[in-house]
Formats: structure tokens, sequence, C-alpha cells
């Protein structure tokens, strides 16, 4: 069957539709995707009605992200708020051999029946779809969309780190909706490259928030990416944990990102064959490492907020546990940063992930015994997210998991 193809003409009179996996994050990428001409909208709908619509136009046994990310999609179609003859629809793929890589194909499927002529677009950088059309990524566009990810990254974890402990409510959502703000017009121009400058400005507003001091329990966020971050397939599990007066600690995007790529060269070296993928990953990782650590640098110097871990440390924590070959969905890094989390404090762990995710069922219960036995009194729950799951369910199960937590 041919699909419709969002062609290049299309960029100026069409809009195209995202859905909400990382609401900080996406604000900031969205941003650089408007000033390149592409009129994006990302979707924050969260009610009942996104769950139905992709349980309507999506099998029940097929992964709980691609049920919310197509329900989310086809919710806002039916709204009558978007002209379905001029709306495209955008979502990512890592190639990753599991159901996610279904997505796009449901996504079509889905819409054959009311809405055959919205252009489904591919986000990747696997070589999918090809002559499939979409959005063309330059160079640039790619440079600012890392530095995106990094300043969403500082923006999302000091939000979690000041919010516990504001004295004066609402403080810390006006710092964080201040940058996101300004962070766009510094995108405009080269100056989103003096990671220095902003990070510190960013790191001084947040510290210049009244806090009580910080003694609350901390529990780490980690998972498959979309249940681990997107407060649509989480159930807003980062603001249950701060109600239940406790403080999230969410690794950063940035993490994924590093880990995509050290995956193509752990293998590369495993089967011992170079490819031009390997190699021009190994290029990105090391580049992305550079500016990793030195946003890491600029957190340390200012002295008052934790800082991410070094991605290099985080990758020997995996070798510890498990074989870095193991990067069929979340792999190893699920693993790794438990492990990281509870070697620096947190032994408060929750995995969120989408029920009969195979490959992170695997490495994250599958995991989870050793690293115990590794780090007593490590207190690491699963937590199973999907259409038949309840929320009051998995709600008691965390607070089961609170009542033995250990505060730092």
């Amino acid at each position: 069957m041919q699909y419709p193809i969002f062609k290049d003409e299309m960029k100026s009179t069409y809009t195209i539709l995202v859905p909400d996996m990382l609401p900080v994050h996406f604000k900031l990428i969205i941003n650089i995707f408007k000033k390149y001409g592409y009129n994006v909208e990302l979707l924050q709908t969260s009610t009942r009605a996104v769950v139905d619509e992709g349980l309507k136009n999506v099998h029940n046994d097929t992964c709980y992200p691609a049920l919310l990310v197509i329900g989310q999609f086809i919710d806002a179609l039916k709204s009558g708020r978007y002209d379905p003859n001029k709306t495209a629809l955008m979502i990512t793929q890592t190639g990753g051999g599991c159901r996610a890589s279904n997505y796009i194909h449901l996504l079509r499927k889905a819409l054959k029946k009311e809405f055959p002529q919205v252009p489904v677009i591919s986000l990747n950088l696997s070589g999918l779809e090809k002559g499939m059309g979409g959005i063309h990524i330059t160079a640039p566009m790619l440079l600012k969309t890392l530095y995106a990810v990094i300043y969403g990254d500082l923006l999302m974890s000091l939000y979690n780190q000041c919010k516990p402990y504001e004295i004066n409510k609402g403080d810390t959502e006006r710092v964080r909706e201040k940058w996101q703000k300004k962070l766009p017009g510094v995108f405009d121009k080269r100056e989103f490259l003096k990671l220095k400058k902003y990070c510190m400005a960013i790191l001084k507003d947040f510290d210049s928030i009244k806090r009580t001091k910080r003694n609350k329990v901390r529990v780490g966020i980690v998972g498959e990416i979309y249940v681990k971050y997107s407060p649509l397939a989480n159930n807003h599990l980062e603001e249950f944990l701060l109600s239940e007066g406790c403080e999230p600690i969410v690794p950063a995007l940035l993490e994924f990102v590093m880990y995509c790529l050290a995956g193509s060269v752990a293998d590369s070296r495993l089967y011992e064959h170079k490819t031009k993928k390997s190699r021009i990953s190994d290029i990105g990782y090391r580049l992305v490492h550079s500016v990793q650590k030195k946003v890491i640098r600029i957190i340390k110097e200012h002295g008052v907020f934790d800082a991410p871990h070094d991605f290099d440390d985080i990758k020997a924590l995996a070798d510890k546990y498990i074989s870095l070959g193991v990067n069929m969905g979340e792999g190893w890094l699920i693993p790794a940063e438990m492990a990281a989390l509870a070697e620096t404090g947190t032994k408060n762990i929750i995995c969120a992930q989408p029920f009969g995710c195979l490959p992170n069922h695997i490495v994250a219960k599958g995991m989870s015994r050793v690293i115990k036995e590794s780090h007593p009194g490590a207190n690491i729950v699963a937590i199973d997210y999907d259409p038949g799951a309840t929320k009051v369910n998995q709600e008691n199960r965390i607070k089961l998991m609170l009542a033995n937590a250990q505060r730092p």
C-alpha cells in the first residue's frame, strides 16, 4: 500500500504533531524545529480518552507506549483542533529489535480507516523509512538538539532537587518556566554553545529558591525510556512521589543517547566487525561524552547541586553485572543506572516498564537481585504499566516500597 509522504513543500502549511514523552526537553526541541520552518506542536493531553483511543486502534498485546502514542495522535485528530488535510504526525524510531520498531506501521494502520491522508514522519538516525520523505536533519539542527537535551536534563534535575524543599510554593516552577521561555532565544545564535555561561546562570537561579534542608527520601526512577519520562505513561509518577514527601531522581536523557552510541561501538568490538555506523557512533560518543564532562565540571564548580553520573562510570558499573552486548531495549543501561543510584546513596529505586516488555523485564527484574546483593539495603520495586493496570494498585505498590524506604 502507498502511504502519504511528507514532502518539502508541506513544510510551511502543515502542523506536525509530536507525542508527549519528555515535556521539558521536547518544548526546547520543538522550538528548534520551528526556527527551521517546521510548525511543530507538542501534544499534552493525558485523559483516559487517549488510552481508550489506543485500545480501539491497537491490539492490547502491543507495547503500552505504542498504544499511548497512537491513542494520543488519534484523539488529537478527532478533537477538531486540527485539519487532517494539513496535519502530519512525527514519531522517533531507534530501530531497535523490540515492539517499538513497529510503532510507525501500527500508526499507519490505525490511520488507514479515518485519516488515510495524514502522513507519518519517522525521526531517526538509523536510515529507516528511506524514500518516505520527512524532516531533513542538518548538522546544525542535530547539534542544537543535542544541546537542548543537555539543557533539558539540567532543568529536569534541578527542578527535582529543589521542588520538594521549596518554602514558597510555585517558586521552582517559575524558575523552570523562565528558562524554558529564555532558552529558545539562546538557540537563535551560537550562544547555546556557551555552556558554562548558561549552565551557571541556570544553577544560580535555582539556587536562589528558598529551600529547607535536603533530607527527604530519595527515589530513583529507571526503566523503559517512554514510561520512565512520560507523565502520561507513568501516571504522573514524579508528581505522586512529590506528594508522598519524596525527592524524585530521574537519570538524564543524555545517558540514553550515549547508551545508543556505546551499544553500536560495543557490537562492532564484540563481533569484530567495524562499520561506518560504528565509526560514526564512536566519534559521536566521544563528542557527547566530552560535553557531558563539561556539564559535570560546571555543576561541581557551582557546588550546591548533585551532578549526573559520568557515563564512563556507568559503563564500568554495567560491566560488573552484565555484558555491554546486551543492548536490546534499554538493555544494560537499566541495571547500570540502578547500580549508579545505589552507589551514590539513592537506594530506593522504581523500575517503570510496560507490561510484557521482554528486554526490560529481563534486564530490570532479572538484574535487581544481584544489584541488591552488591548493595545491601537497596530497595528496588518494578512497576508495570499497561491499560489494564489501575493507578491505585501501582501507587499502593509504591507506598509499600516507601514504607521500607531508606532516608539519606
